[in-house]
């Protein structure tokens, strides 16, 4: 086997193989042998079809089939040879595949680039700690009541909170625009489901009352004839509903599985259920500071395959998550017509280049997965579930789940490590910071 490497541009190569045509002669000749050993063409009998019928029925195929064994085996030959960590598949270029010819190949891909990990000690991180106050446990109850009310139609004004059902029709320069325009649609006060200005504007209003509520669009809006645009609703109220919060009682514990211990019980699994949020929340926070140091501090040249492997993966999740919401209305839908490359790109780029950076901190540092802290993680999922005993069996009996475990227990003791080198700050805040999503705060 002949082999020629080329360094083309960036992480690119480009391999020439060539392969002598005895060896595809050979393993053609011996397949085919094998063949006529149980082939069946009418007017012979099993096992007596001569080799010259044999060539003529199969001859075309097997060189095909032995052609695409070779030509694979070939390439991960040569990049063993030329010490090559491809990444993603190669696109492969036949040059020469005629009979009795040596066999010609190019193959064109990508391969990992080489890291060094640096600036562990310049990434500055915060590490929050957070309590659950009484106040933050009554907070919780009141949504939980709040998620179970009945709803009573009011004769006041509205206030935000309440649900009301009205009619609208939205005008810009005085000409009614599609989608502007709906009857007895639900609403409810406060939940920014309407652009904004729009349930401010119903704030106030009784059951009966017309206003006329001027907006201006977000230029951000999805229709791009709207982006930025002012406009006026008329919109009328039909109804006007208070929500009437269930009692503390025993039926209303039950719905969230405390059936004895009444409000004590059902309190303290409340807290309970908070302290675990607030953790993961917390470890959440700080994984997310190290990622981003770990980012800012190297540069890391990546690979176009793998960057369109993973835009196709968070495709493909988020093509997913409308299919349950939607369910059969999405259907047969392209969801990569709809969702394009760029909407991914750097998502993509960021989670590439930190699989990377921590692919080589966990090789550099010899560190192998704690079967320890991977049984804690699977403990803590578990303890949510009413026998945890049989969700920790599924677990280690499932191959893919207990690799995904032992996968994020990686990422942790790389997180452990970059923080015992990194400047570390403390920092005390609520239970409502703590939990709150880092996207939501930075927005803030």
């Amino acid at each position: 086997m002949q082999v020629s490497l080329e360094t083309t541009t960036g992480l690119e190569r480009k391999l020439t193989v060539g392969i002598p045509a005895s060896v595809v002669d050979q393993e053609v000749a011996k397949r085919l042998k094998e063949a006529a050993k149980t082939v069946r063409i009418n007017g012979f009998r099993k096992g007596k079809v001569p080799m010259s019928v044999v060539q003529q029925r199969y001859g075309a195929g097997v060189r095909q089939e032995v052609l695409g064994d070779a030509i694979n085996r070939s390439f991960y030959d040569a990049v063993r040879k030329e010490s090559l960590r491809p990444a993603g598949q190669p696109s492969i270029e036949p040059k020469q595949l005629e009979p009795g010819k040596d066999i010609e190949f190019v193959a064109t891909f990508e391969v990992y680039p080489e890291i060094e990990v640096s600036g562990l000690e310049s990434i500055e991180v915060t590490r929050y700690n957070a309590e659950v106050t009484d106040a933050d446990v009554d907070t919780m109850i009141e949504t939980l009541q709040k998620s179970q009310a009945d709803w009573a139609p009011v004769k006041r004004k509205s206030k935000k909170g309440d649900r009301v059902v009205i009619d609208f029709k939205g005008t810009k320069d005085g000409e009614a625009f599609e989608g502007g325009t709906a009857e007895g649609q639900t609403l409810v006060l406060g939940s920014n489901s309407m652009i904004p200005g729009f349930e401010k504007g119903i704030i106030g209003m009784k059951a009966g009352e017309t206003e006329t509520i001027k907006v201006t669009f977000p230029d951000d809006y999805q229709e791009e004839s709207l982006r930025g645009a002012e406009a006026e609703f008329e919109v009328t109220v039909q109804k006007v509903e208070g929500q009437k919060l269930p009692k503390l009682d025993d039926e209303f514990f039950a719905k969230f599985g405390v059936t004895e211990g009444g409000e004590e019980k059902f309190r303290a699994d409340v807290r309970e259920n908070m302290e675990r949020e607030k953790q993961k929340a917390l470890k959440g926070k700080l994984k997310e500071q190290v990622m981003n140091g770990l980012v800012a501090a190297n540069t890391v040249d990546i690979p176009k395959s793998l960057v369109s492997g993973e835009i196709d993966a968070l495709r493909n999740q988020m093509g997913n998550q409308m299919m349950q919401q939607y369910g059969s209305q999405a259907e047969g839908i392209d969801f990569k017509s709809i969702l394009p490359d760029d909407m991914f790109k750097e998502q993509a780029e960021r989670r590439v280049a930190l699989g990377l950076i921590v692919s080589e901190i966990v090789k550099n540092e010899k560190i192998s997965v704690d079967k320890e802290l991977v049984k804690s993680l699977i403990e803590d999922v578990a303890s949510t579930y009413e026998h945890p005993e049989e969700v920790v069996n599924y677990y280690y009996g499932n191959e893919q789940l207990l690799g995904g475990v032992e996968a994020a227990a990686l990422e942790e003791q790389v997180v452990s490590l970059v923080l015992s080198k990194a400047k570390v700050s403390d920092e005390t805040i609520s239970y409502e910071e703590a939990v709150k999503p880092a996207a939501k705060q930075a927005e803030e």
